[in-house]
């Protein structure tokens, strides 16, 4: 891996035509019945994602390797995919298995890709394998999980913009006028995830810090982890009570970001712990509408360009940093593009910001 000194080949971060290999939400499971096949663009590809007649889900690229009509157009015969247009059968494994004008099959496969399903939603690896599991929230996982899905939107910005909001330090104060001081400590939980927690306790001076004090321990609970640079886990709320809410994106067309919003608890037991679990999942749902509000528009508007970063935007300089240091794919081909042999001027000079800044202890000092 390329240290945070060496140059940035990858160039991925607010890049329209780069990704994360990863895991990426599809749709719902709940709009894919058993026996029922779906169309579905998923970062430029086109996919025909369906339902065997035991649950079991599985996703091939779109189209038929006879005549390319769309296999979404066919129908779900027990585990195996049949083609409308000349009625080739696929099985789950992508193998051609009948061709019913041949009598036979032939020596022809299409792709398949890994899926997994979770927080009621459908989800693809970009990858021939997967190398980690789903998105999780740190503080979850050794437990089980009870989710719902909250709301479905789109911003006017890449996907890497939208994510770097959460550890935005000083919009806090502006935006959302909390008065409390957020300095995150990074730390690393694979290749690609990451969390940024709050360290501080806050400025005691403040009504709201004497508020809340005595309901934290240590430092004031707010905590995000980012998966690919695109899915981010949040946890906040006193000690005794903690809020998990999901944020998933993915990269559509025009660079924009079309994201989900999943609501996550601990699992418990029993009626009571099921009825428990739907008020908690509720009053997460105010809190996530309450961190929303006013800056919704910035994201349609914005035209992303960290020209003069400052200290307070060490964190985000951090993000880019882990960001380019992942694998990169291309929109539309999932494929990895070509190494770059030079970077321009303004990326040159984002790598010198970013040096700095990684090397800043003292809190008081601004990078130039």
């Amino acid at each position: 891996m390329t240290s945070h000194s060496s140059p940035h080949l990858t160039q991925t971060f607010n890049n329209p035509e780069r990704f994360i290999e990863g895991w990426y939400w599809a749709l719902p499971s709940h709009e894919l019945a058993v026996g029922k096949v779906k169309p579905v663009t998923l970062l430029g590809r086109n996919l025909a994602i369906y339902r065997s007649d035991v649950g079991t889900v599985v996703a091939v690229d779109a189209y038929c390797p006879h005549m390319g009509a769309h296999l979404a157009e066919g129908t779900v015969e027990g585990d195996a995919l049949r083609c409308f247009f000349h009625n080739w059968k696929f099985d789950a494994q992508g193998t051609c298995v009948d061709i019913p004008s041949l009598g036979k099959a032939l020596p022809v496969q299409i792709k398949t890709w890994p899926v997994a399903e979770k927080y009621g939603m459908i989800w693809v690896w970009t990858g021939e394998t997967p190398r980690h599991p789903l998105p999780f929230v740190p503080e979850l996982e050794q437990d089980g999980c009870d989710s719902v899905l909250g709301s479905r939107f789109v911003k006017n910005c890449h996907p890497n913009v939208l994510m770097i909001n959460a550890i935005d330090a000083h919009h806090f104060n502006t935006v959302h006028n909390l008065p409390v001081k957020i300095v995150f400590e990074k730390r690393d939980l694979n290749e690609n995830a990451t969390t940024f927690s709050n360290m501080t306790k806050g400025d005691d001076d403040f009504w709201f810090a004497k508020l809340i004090r005595p309901f934290y321990q240590h430092a004031i609970t707010y905590s995000m982890c980012y998966w690919y640079g695109s899915t981010g886990t949040v946890t906040l709320g006193p000690d005794c009570l903690h809020f998990h809410i999901m944020f998933s994106l993915r990269l559509v067309e025009d660079g924009k970001a079309e994201g989900q919003t999943i609501l996550i608890t601990k699992q418990r037991s029993g009626l009571w712990g099921w009825s428990y679990n739907r008020i908690l999942l509720w009053l997460t749902q105010q809190v996530g509408n309450y961190f929303a509000k006013g800056d919704t528009q910035v994201f349609q508007t914005i035209r992303f360009d960290l020209k003069t970063p400052i200290h307070a935007d060490r964190s985000i300089l951090q993000f880019i940093h882990h960001v380019d240091q992942q694998l990169a794919l291309t929109w539309g081909t999932w494929e990895e593009p070509a190494p770059e042999i030079w970077e321009t001027e303004e990326r040159q000079q984002l790598n010198v910001l970013l040096d700095i800044a990684l090397t800043l202890e003292d809190v008081g000092v601004e990078a130039p």
